[in-house]
Parts: structure tokens; sequence; C-alpha cells
């Protein structure tokens, strides 16, 4: 399965980095570090990243992961970007987001009357971005058919190991975490993050 990871100006770092280090274990996966246009890509630690050009045809095998960041405020409101995002995503197996990216995704509408979440500390912009999306404040992920959804940064880690495991099984991720020597929080709906409302 391709793993297009669609990168942009000051995305989280470790939003992709940490999922990367479990997807980089699946040898069934194939990891493109893709952008709209291609070219060099800043995280918002000022970590540069030379990115494809994503293609806007896909096999229908593929994963879209979408990470979050300061750099979504802005790309929220790129007519273009949801314009190639609209397009692009009903055409993969699944489409995963970290952090904020999953305001991204729902400004297409196409996580309407399903149930996502994000970071708590973003909450309240995210869900403005589409109301009509089933925004779950306590969860450290959610998965609706094809969409996963991860909450705060760190989640998007717990998230990957949670879909490698959704794949190919839990002793596979667990042996994945082992090798990070990561402790995996493997219970989606557990977020620590989650203040009472």
């Amino acid at each position: 399965m391709n793993i297009y990871i669609l990168l942009f100006d000051n995305f989280r770092t470790l939003d992709v980095f940490g999922p990367v280090d479990v997807f980089g274990e699946v040898s069934e996966f194939t990891l493109h570090y893709c952008s709209l246009v291609g070219g060099l890509v800043y995280s918002s630690h000022h970590v540069p990243i030379m990115t494809e050009v994503m293609p806007l045809t896909i096999f229908s095998d593929s994963i879209i992961f979408i990470p979050g960041g300061i750099g979504t405020r802005s790309l929220v409101n790129d007519v273009g970007f949801t314009k190639a995002l609209t397009h692009i995503i009903p055409q993969a197996s699944y489409c995963l987001t970290v952090y904020t990216g999953s305001a991204l995704v729902a400004k297409t509408g196409l996580l309407e009357g399903k149930t996502a979440t994000s970071n708590k500390k973003a909450w309240s912009w995210v869900t403005s971005v589409n109301p009509q999306v089933n925004w779950q404040y306590h969860a450290r992920w959610c998965i609706d058919v094809c969409f996963y959804t991860s909450s705060g940064i760190s989640a998007g880690t717990d998230m990957a190991l949670g879909f490698v495991a959704d794949l190919y099984g839990q002793e596979r991720s667990r042996l994945i975490a082992d090798s990070m020597e990561y402790v995996w929080n493997n219970q989606s709906y557990n977020d620590p993050f989650a203040e009472p409302m």
C-alpha cells in the first residue's frame, strides 16, 4: 500500500515522524512525502523535507496521511488545497489525520455526519470549521469507515499503531512499539489530555 504523506509549510514535526516511525516498520507500506507543488517544505521546527508532487490520481489501495500544525490555520481557507483534497481522498482506501489535520478534511465536507476528533487545545477552532462533523472530545483517536482522526500531537503515533493493528493484528503493533521503546496507548477512547468540558 502506498502512503501519501501530504505536507505543507508549518506542519507539526511529531505529527509526521511519530507515525512514520511506525509505518516505516511495515514492509507492506511504501511511503511518499508529498505536497501539492513538490519541493522543499518546512515543519514548524524548521525541518526541511523534499517532497514529490502529490498525484491527483492514486490507486484505490492507497492511504492519505495529513498532519496538523500551525500551517493548517491558513491552509483551511486555501480553496485550491481544499479542492485537491476533495478530489484525492475519495480515491484512497483510508485517510488518516493527526492534530488539526482533521480540520482540513472537515473543510472538504467529507467528514460530515462522521465521527472525528482533534487536538483539545485547538478544539474550538477545529470544530468551528465544520459543525456538521460528529466531533468526539473524549477520544485519543476515532475511526469512521475509512477515516482515522487523532487527537493531540503524540496521539498520531498511538493511532498509527492502532491502524497497523486493525490491518495486521495487535501483536504486530506491539512488536513495533517495543522496537521503538514506546508505551502504546492502545485504547482509542482513553485520552488523558481531554479535560472535563
